[in-house]
């Protein structure tokens, strides 16, 4: 599913206009990578957690050519489902 998607659907359930949906959208989105940018976690109670994780340097192949390559440190944001959204996907696949 496409951002353009959700936004239709969300638009669609809660009568607002698909650019007025498409606009909070894009401040949820902006605010989510704003504090993950500042180090905060961002916790949306019965969805799940987005985080940062500290990745150190290391050596690694580039799969196409073997070449060895470096990767430096770097911090990779993160998604953490909660247990509710876990259950509830589980369910609806399992019926």
């Amino acid at each position: 599913m496409t951002k353009q998607e959700i936004v239709d659907l969300v638009a669609e359930a809660t009568g607002l206009t698909k650019v007025e949906t498409e606009t909070v959208m894009n401040g949820i989105m902006g605010t989510i990578i704003d504090s993950l940018a500042d180090n905060e976690r961002v916790e949306l109670r019965g969805f799940g957690t987005f985080g940062i994780k500290h990745r150190m340097p290391k050596k690694a192949r580039n799969p196409g050519t073997g070449e060895p390559v470096y990767l430096p440190e770097r911090f990779v944001p993160t998604f953490k489902p909660s247990k509710l959204m876990r259950s509830r996907v589980n369910d609806l696949i399992n019926k």
